[in-house]
């Protein structure tokens, strides 16, 4: 079977999955519930291609994407709720529908006046699905996105009606005030206690981030890139001693760590 350019040929091969019987076992036991993990994670290797500029990457993994989209809209398709052709249909009308300064009279905008175009379309259409009735000010947030994006995007909404800090000090103290909470929670071992206090710092953090301009998830990421860097090191030094990772002390390990950090500032500093 010859690979094709043309997105009709990936629905067909979807469909071939999924046929009872001589389709795929594993494709055809999965549901809604059981394929959104791997869509998310898939979203967030898109991502990390970008981060890495890796751009052949990047088309191997807008291709996991896609694939995602197409699986999701064939079980819709067997189920009879909607079609690959529907996704598209509702998607093209979306584009269309907040794009006037394209595709319509509103012409010559400024950005600024696109955002702010674009925001009162998307108010009248949640309106619209809600019967009319005026909707929160953070249903525009949606509820699958990542954890730290959503706290942010939470956040930035509630603060365009002034529910804010205007000072970064404030949200400092806010979150020295959340750590001892956390502390006072672990200390008297209630597991719901804790995760709740855990929840509320981080929240707490990523709205410093917000307030510095520092966008969370890249800085997370960034966290996570050091600490497999450091780690490398660790078992590298380790290595090259004879042991592995959990033949050495604690003490060990956290020696090499700070040596790793030095390394990191020498190679800056040269």
């Amino acid at each position: 079977m010859k690979p094709s350019r043309d997105i009709s040929r990936l629905v067909e091969i979807m469909a071939a999955l999924r046929t009872p019987g001589t389709g795929c076992p594993w494709d055809l036991e999965q549901t809604f519930a059981t394929i959104a993990p791997y869509t998310v994670e898939e979203a967030h290797e898109v991502a990390e291609a970008i981060a890495r500029g890796d751009f052949d990457d990047l088309r191997e993994e807008l291709g996991d994407l896609l694939l995602q989209v197409v699986f999701h809209a064939r079980m819709a398709e067997e189920d009879k709720l909607f079609d690959f052709g529907g996704v598209v249909e509702a998607i093209t009308a979306k584009l269309i529908r907040r794009h006037p300064h394209v595709f319509g009279d509103a012409r010559h905008l400024s950005p600024a006046e696109v955002s702010a175009l674009w925001g009162r379309i998307k108010a009248a259409e949640k309106a619209e699905k809600a019967g009319g009735a005026r909707p929160s000010l953070l249903s525009s947030v949606g509820a699958g996105q990542p954890a730290l994006a959503r706290a942010e995007k939470l956040q930035a909404a509630a603060s365009k009606v002034g529910f804010d800090w205007n000072d970064a000090g404030l949200v400092l103290a806010k979150i020295r005030e959340e750590v001892e909470e956390t502390a006072d929670a672990v200390a008297q071992g209630e597991r719901a206690a804790i995760a709740e206090e855990i929840g509320d710092l981080l929240f707490a953090v990523v709205n410093l981030a917000r307030h510095a301009g520092v966008d969370a998830e890249q800085a997370l990421r960034g966290a996570n890139a050091k600490f497999e860097r450091r780690f490398a090191y660790i078992e590298r030094a380790l290595a090259a001693a004879g042991k592995r990772p959990d033949e050495a002390g604690l003490s060990e390990m956290d020696a090499l760590w700070n040596a790793a950090k030095a390394d990191e500032r020498q190679s800056f500093s040269e």
